[in-house]
Formats: structure tokens, sequence, C-alpha cells
């Protein structure tokens, strides 16, 4: 049975999109000046991805962008939010900016607008270059200025038609995942390495969220974060306590600092690594926000682990709970919890979902459709949940499902797909799944009710 949406709990702005990342979809790394990132060199390692899978190609949007816009217009989306590559706008990761790199964004924001399709920037997806990996990384400091330096280069030239930007994506995913768990790119395993470069990821928002306005005084600037609902595995004291632990990594740890509470210290104490503070630091990264991005997939459940890496904490996979092809657990009420935290606990203003989304096993049927039932019981359940959130009080502004199209899902190559869109890599043949067709349903129910109430 489909989940019923309260679409009427949904403004009538309210942005319908869908998201990607440029290093997953574009391909053309070696084409007009790009030089390569950290993902080139991880994924071109052997054993670090999925079959050996790269980004060289991708979904080939850099030259098929005009039919994935036509895509777009098709589901009936008006929002649609992207990426910028930086090693493809400032190839030496600062210095001179490529021409050719800023003018196919350039293109690509006005085609958006001529389609009716109103763009959401996202200045760092992860695609660090790997000259600035050369010399450190984000555990250095030098970064976060480079970042800035960048950000504004990009707002001088898009913002007089962007106003939704986003400094990061989720940077808890580049400072654990890659500078601790070692399973995306730099691929380090290094505790002081990932706690310096969550630091200088921060610090590069708050940097970049000034240049950004500087640029572009009408901008409207967030930051992008996986968020989880946590819980513990069992009663026992010491696993409520690691369900304490592991929200201070996965959540407080990103979102205190954003809102002028500083660093946890909590989490300062777990740890046990010095920040490179410097007078000042702290104001910078509170920078005040436009908006927040929530990107949620699943929730948590852990154990205590006391022999365990920082924060101490282990996974507990729950049997017989429904999953996603990622072995990921299924829980709507997760977003509406954290919209309604977010709301409650941070007093945000403004939240868009900006990435959430399934990945199920797709078959292409010889007449050419794909039925994905599985992905399509998650979109509406979790826009149900959204719009549940926004009935009690959560400022949901946008839903940007992930993906537009199946692409290249990091480590995990192309053996797993999010998209709307179904892409055939050996042919590049795009294919609306049937849950494509039901987001674009959606949308059309709730302009037609906005209308009618007008």
């Amino acid at each position: 049975m489909s989940a019923r949406i309260d679409l009427a709990a949904l403004p009538h702005d309210f942005l319908w999109g869908t998201a990607t990342a440029a290093y997953q979809i574009e391909g053309a790394v070696a084409e007009d000046g790009r030089t390569p990132s950290i993902w080139d060199t991880f994924s071109h390692t052997p054993g670090k991805t999925a079959n050996g899978d790269t980004g060289d190609v991708a979904c080939d949007h850099y030259h098929r962008w005009r039919e994935d816009i036509g895509l777009m217009r098709r589901l009936g989306v008006n929002a649609y939010r992207m990426s910028v590559a930086w090693p493809r706008v400032i190839p030496g990761g600062t210095g001179p900016v490529n021409p050719k790199g800023l003018d196919f964004y350039d293109k690509l924001v006005d085609a958006l607008f001529q389609a009716g399709i109103t763009p959401s920037v996202t200045l760092y997806h992860w695609d660090l270059p790997q000259v600035l990996q050369d010399r450190g990384g984000w555990p250095e400091r030098d970064t976060a200025s480079a970042f800035a330096e960048y950000a504004a280069r990009v707002a001088a030239r898009l913002g007089d038609r962007v106003k939704l930007w986003a400094t990061l994506n989720e940077p808890s995913c580049s400072a654990w995942i890659g500078h601790l768990e070692g399973t995306m790119a730099p691929g380090l395993t290094d505790l002081t390495a990932a706690v310096r470069a969550s630091y200088h990821l921060l610090l590069g928002h708050g940097l970049a969220t000034r240049a950004i306005r500087a640029a572009a005084p009408d901008a409207q600037v967030g930051i992008v974060n996986n968020l989880s609902t946590v819980h513990p595995a069992t009663d026992r004291p010491e696993d409520h306590a690691a369900a304490r632990r592991h929200d201070g990594h996965v959540n407080r740890w990103w979102l205190d600092p954003v809102h002028g509470r500083g660093f946890p210290t909590d989490m300062l104490d777990t740890y046990g690594v010095e920040l490179p503070y410097r007078t000042g630091d702290l104001e910078t990264i509170a920078s005040p926000l436009d908006w927040l991005g929530l990107n949620y997939y699943f929730p948590a459940h852990v154990s205590d682990d006391p022999a365990g890496p920082a924060p101490h904490v282990r996974s507990v996979r729950r049997p017989d709970v429904p999953r996603t092809g990622m072995d990921w657990e299924i829980d709507a009420t997760g977003i509406e919890t954290l919209l309604l935290r977010l709301t409650e606990e941070y007093g945000a203003r403004r939240i868009y979902v900006t990435e959430n989304g399934s990945a199920f096993p797709d078959v292409v049927h010889p007449y050419g459709t794909v039925n994905d039932p599985e992905r399509q019981d998650y979109l509406e359940r979790h826009l149900a949940a959204c719009a549940s959130a926004a009935r009690r009080g959560a400022p949901l502004a946008g839903y940007f499902a992930w993906s537009l199209l199946d692409n290249f899902e990091w480590a995990y190559g192309y053996a797993k797909r999010f998209g709307l869109v179904h892409v055939d890599y050996p042919t590049q043949t795009r294919t609306i799944k049937s849950s494509g067709h039901r987001y674009a349903d959606i949308v059309r129910v709730h302009r037609a009710q906005t209308r009618r109430a007008a």
C-alpha cells in the first residue's frame, strides 16, 4: 500500500528536485584542462573500488548534460542540486582559473534556468584536487584557505544567477570515512589526521561562506550534513553511552560548531586530539547560515566497543528489518525525527532535504521499462515523513531525490543504483524508472493543489 503524503503540509513554493555530484556523473576527467582529484587517484588504486570501477566516463554528463536537463523536465522537477568540480575550475588547486571549466558550469546554469529549473550549487562534493592532497590535504590549514579562494571564484562567475549555495557536502564522510576508516578518498586511517581534517573542513566552510557572500551578496548559503538517528543496541548503560558518542561523532560534531556552540567537549575527550585552534576560528566556523541541508539514508544501532577505534562503538545489524540493496536499514521515521531535531534543538530557519534515496537491483525489461517498486515505496514513505515533519513545524523548503541518474557510487563502483533514471553504462541510454514516474506524479499533484489553493 502506498504511503499517504500530506502534500498540503508543504509550502506552495516547495522545491522539488533531484541531486547529483560532479565526479559521480561528469566523466571527461582529462578534458578541457581538468586535473586529477583525490577520487581519480583513489579509484585508480587497485583494490579500492568494486571491480576497479572509476569515474573516468561515469554518465558522460559533461557531454550529455542537455539530455539530462531534458530528463529533469520530464520528471517535472523545478530544482537541481549539482556540484562543481574544483579540479575542473582551478586545476592547480589554487591560482589561475581554467576558463573552459567555468564555462561548462556557466552554460549548464543558463540552460537550467531556460528549462525552468532552479540550480542549487554545492562547491565541494569530495573531489579535492590531487595537487592539494599532495601538499597535505584537509589536515592542513592551507586547504581551508584554498577552498575559500575557489568558492569566491565560482560565486563571482555564477552568483548573478545562482542563489542557493552549499559549501560542503557531508564533511563527516570526507573526514571520518576518508581519513579514519580509509574506505573513501584519500584512504587514510589516522585519527589525528581525521580530526584535523574535520576542523579544517568546517573552517573552510566558514571562510567560503564569507567569500560567497562577498562575491554574491544575494546568495543563500548553507551546509549539507549526512545525519542519522542513533539508537543503543540494548538497554545496557554502556550501549546508551556508546549511542551518545556515536551521535557526537556523526551529528553533534558537525552541527554544534556551525551553530556557535563550539566542538562538543565529550567528543574532544573521546578523540584525545588537540584541535588546531586559532583566534577567531570558531566565529568563522559559526558564520550565520541561511539554511541547513539534511542528507538522510538510514538509522544507526550501536553498541559499546571499548577496544575499537574512536569513538569506540560498533554498528549492530538488526535482523528481520527491511533493508536496501546497500544493506542499509529502512526507517522513514528517522527523517522526520531529524527534521524536527534541527528545528527544535538547532533553531533551523529553513531546511532542505538535500539527499534521500535508495539503491536496489534494477532490471530493464525487454520492452524498455524499469519497474522498481521497492525504491518507489522508499520514496513515498520518506516523503510522507517529510510532510509530517512540515505539518509539525519543521521549516522544510525542498526535497532533492538522490539521485537523478544511476552513477559511480564511490567505492561501490557501478554495482549500486540509486537513480530515478536508469543508465545503461555501455550505451549511456537513459530510462526513467517507475519511481521516477511516481515522483513526477507527486510533483504534479502538489502543484495542482497549490494552484487550486491560490
